[in-house]
């Protein structure tokens, strides 16, 4: 994560544009979250990442929403259901660790390129974590050191709550499909909470941000047209859906005129509007 640059040269580098964005709204006085780390993670790069990126700050909102919603459902997810460990697959440069209300007990596993790891570690030298960290560096498309890993985090623990913010996107079909399956086989791996976006958002985001992903050889693949439903083969079976667009309007972080963009939405016929609505979300899944 080194290179100065203004563009993605890998998908690591997509973490410091996301910090961008958590910054910005950590900065609000009307916050949906507050991270006092994000800028000085994002850096200097982080900010040339978003000046060159189409509309970058104008389409802070997904992210912005995304990692509210997730926010929720983690803590949720820990109170509600007993989760007693978190794995955080390509954790990139979140801090939820450290700025979540988190029970001193929770068991947190953040995984990722050695080189992210070691940046954020670097960079939060001295901030104490609320719960149990621990930092696993790690290629995750290495298949054998990926399931010796879940299954050493699986045997450790009681319920699991899986975390993958921004991953699966950048992954094809049959590297999602694999990592689906090895999710499922360490029995206390309960939950996995994920964001996924259909086909037609995947349209949408190659005329603005795809470009540059590509670019910097992290292409935007990742978007079944069957939805969860993908996931069912696997394992796994959808537990709950947020609509991206509804969450942003509840949360009054959306685009402009989005008022307008509703009203003309109901005069669309019902399966159209659901299609719609599905076009980006955060699921939470449950294995089967």
């Amino acid at each position: 994560m080194s290179n100065e640059s203004g563009q993605i040269q890998h998908v690591s580098d997509t973490a410091r544009w996301v910090a961008v964005y958590r910054a910005m709204e950590s900065e609000r006085p009307d916050g949906l979250f507050r991270d006092p780390y994000a800028r000085k993670l994002a850096g200097e790069r982080g900010e040339r990442i978003v000046e060159s990126m189409q509309r970058g700050r104008t389409w802070a909102w997904p992210m912005i929403v995304r990692t509210a919603v997730l926010d929720e459902l983690i803590l949720r997810a820990i109170r509600r259901d007993g989760v007693d460990t978190v794995l955080n697959l390509a954790a990139g440069l979140d801090t939820r660790p450290y700025r979540l209300p988190l029970p001193s007990s929770l068991r947190w596993v953040e995984a990722d390129f050695p080189d992210v790891i070691a940046y954020k570690q670097e960079q939060l030298r001295g901030e104490r974590p609320a719960g149990l960290l621990e930092h696993v560096g790690i290629d995750l498309t290495d298949v054998d050191r990926r399931r010796a890993l879940f299954g050493r985090v699986g045997a450790a623990a009681r319920r699991v709550l899986v975390v993958s913010e921004g991953l699966l996107v950048y992954l094809t079909r049959e590297q999602v499909a694999a990592l689906a399956s090895d999710l499922a086989a360490p029995a206390s791996f309960r939950w996995w909470l994920m964001d996924l976006g259909s086909p037609r958002l995947l349209k949408m985001l190659e005329k603005t941000w795809g470009r540059a992903t590509a670019a910097g050889n992290a292409p935007l693949q990742f978007a079944p047209a069957e939805g969860t439903r993908f996931f069912q083969a696997h394992g796994w079976r959808e537990a709950e859906f947020r609509s991206m667009w509804e969450e942003s309007l509840r949360l009054k972080r959306t685009v402009p005129l989005a008022w307008l963009w509703n009203l003309v939405a109901r005069l669309y016929p019902k399966s159209k509007r659901e299609e719609i609505r599905r076009m980006s979300g955060i699921v939470l899944l449950e294995r089967t």
